[in-house]
């Protein structure tokens, strides 16, 4: 009950929303009652901030920082663990494989695949739990990707009970035990996850996936015309920002390792 109350909470909290919430609350403001000045008000800022986090220039200053924690992976340190967090998904039999990984989900996992090629003889581990009425989890929809794509099943591995990251580190810890492992998932999603996984005493390196604030040139009028994409960074931003109040809320603190674990966590020249 309390994870499916802070599931239903953390999307409504979510921007577009909580924005639409607050215009129905202005338009009750205006129709129904005298406090006509404070509908507009309320109207008013509502439309500005949902027009000002569906640009581009807005959207993408908001998420660069939440992803920029940690660099890309790149033959730095081989391992035996590969793990791939679960994300959004369906299960629909008739669709092409990579068709059933939904929003982040794809490219962590074909993240995922790019590190196990680089890392012979390396376990591929996927997470999450089977969805709510879906017979089939997020890491068996994962799993099935990557042998569409060429992984042999026996490289494979399936933790399909944990619901959620704090959930996903705990299983984790119970297979991999102290070894370093790649941890692959969002690039705005690791930070907050990595914290996780270092609480249960774990040995993660960092391995983003999934960029997604663009830093690179684009066309003029892709920087002015408002974008449900562009608002999809925004929302990107403001969940981990929420999920990490939750995340101290709850006392969640990395455990202290090494020097020589926090080195593991770069790439060379870093």
């Amino acid at each position: 009950m309390l994870f499916t109350i802070k599931k239903f909470v953390g999307g409504v909290m979510q921007p577009l929303p909580f924005l639409l919430l607050l215009m129905g609350v202005a338009l009750c403001l205006l129709w129904f009652t005298r406090w006509q000045k404070g509908g507009k008000i309320v109207l008013s800022a509502s439309w500005l901030i949902l027009l000002l986090i569906s640009l581009q220039p807005v959207a993408d200053r908001l998420l660069g920082p939440v992803e920029s924690h940690y660099p890309t992976w790149r033959d730095q340190q081989a391992v035996r663990y590969i793990v791939v967090l679960g994300g959004g998904y369906t299960y629909n039999p008739d669709w092409a494989p990579s068709s059933n990984l939904l929003n982040n989900s794809l490219p962590r996992v074909t993240e995922g695949i790019r590190l196990y090629r680089a890392n012979p003889g390396a376990k591929l581990v996927f997470t999450g739990a089977p969805a709510s009425g879906n017979p089939v989890s997020s890491a068996a929809v994962s799993g099935r990707v990557a042998e569409s794509l060429g992984v042999p099943a026996g490289d494979i591995l399936l933790l399909d009970t944990p619901r959620d990251t704090e959930e996903e580190a705990a299983s984790a810890a119970r297979l991999i035990g102290q070894q370093p492992f790649l941890l692959v998932t969002s690039a705005s999603h690791l930070p907050r996850a990595m914290r996780f996984f270092q609480a249960q005493g774990l040995h993660p390196i960092p391995a983003p996936a999934n960029q997604m604030a663009i830093t690179s040139t684009l066309q003029p009028w892709e920087k002015i015309i408002p974008s449900s994409f562009f608002l999809s960074h925004s929302e990107r931003a403001w969940y981990e920002w929420l999920g990490g109040v939750w995340q101290r809320l709850k006392g969640v603190k990395p455990a202290a390792h090494s020097p020589d674990d926090a080195q593991a966590s770069r790439q060379p020249g870093q």
